[in-house]
């Protein structure tokens, strides 16, 4: 039986903006279990990402606990969810955050460099062979086209061996072609290496690409399953 690796409950975002509290996330029980590749959807401001920030550490709650592979993100002060977030969050978000003067190899590796960590070559090489980049490894980001940068960006992401992967619009600047492409190695990387995946979209062609779907309207969980265009 698959282990629960992500768990909110009761999960509240309350922000105050004049006399007017805006609810971003207004009571959120969700569960995500190992090895599952979910996707979130919903319309602008519906607090998709306002959840998956929570999720990575990258912001607190007002209310409710999320718990990550075990952690109390809650429990955590700040060196600790830094540590978390380099070691368990493997992160991809639309732009694709590449370091220009560092070629694509360098640029993979990174974030084990910056913790110290040791950096496993051949997993490395494996990956970029995975997303086909491994003959762009020695070129830099501005050579590459949108979709190479982004499969860069993954094999960052996987390359410290994250507990979950968060991808917040990964292929938001990117063609349809190019977006199908990339969630194609995307979901075939995580089944791999049976990494956890939460991916947030807009586009109903990638979300039902998942094993589950999540709506969100008004900062709450809305409906599971399968989604259609004009809903």
């Amino acid at each position: 039986m698959k282990k629960i690796i992500v768990k909110t409950s009761s999960l509240k975002k309350y922000y105050e903006v004049g006399s007017h509290t805006v609810k971003a996330l207004d009571g959120v029980d969700f569960e995500v279990k190992e090895r599952e590749f979910v996707s979130i959807i919903g319309k602008s401001g519906c607090g998709k990402s306002t959840l998956l920030h929570m999720i990575g550490g990258l912001d607190s709650p007002s209310d409710g606990t999320v718990a990550v592979d075990g952690m109390n993100l809650s429990e955590m002060n700040h060196e600790q969810l830094a540590l978390f977030r380099r070691r368990k969050v493997g992160f991809i978000f639309q732009q694709y955050n590449l370091i220009p003067d560092l070629n694509i190899y360098d640029n993979v590796i990174f974030p084990l460099e910056l913790d110290g960590a040791r950096i496993d070559e051949a997993f490395v090489w494996e990956l970029l062979e995975t997303l086909h980049i491994a003959d762009k490894a020695e070129m830099f980001p501005p050579m590459l086209s949108g979709g190479e940068q982004q499969r860069a960006a993954i094999a960052r992401a996987l390359a410290i061996k994250p507990a979950i992967i968060l991808a917040d619009e990964p292929t938001g600047n990117l063609d349809t072609a190019a977006s199908h492409d990339v969630i194609g190695l995307l979901k075939l990387i995580a089944r791999k290496y049976q990494q956890t995946l939460i991916v947030i979209t807009h586009d109903l062609d990638i979300a039902q690409m998942a094993d589950r779907t999540v709506r969100l309207q008004d900062g709450k969980i809305w409906r599971e399953g399968e989604f259609h265009a004009g809903e």
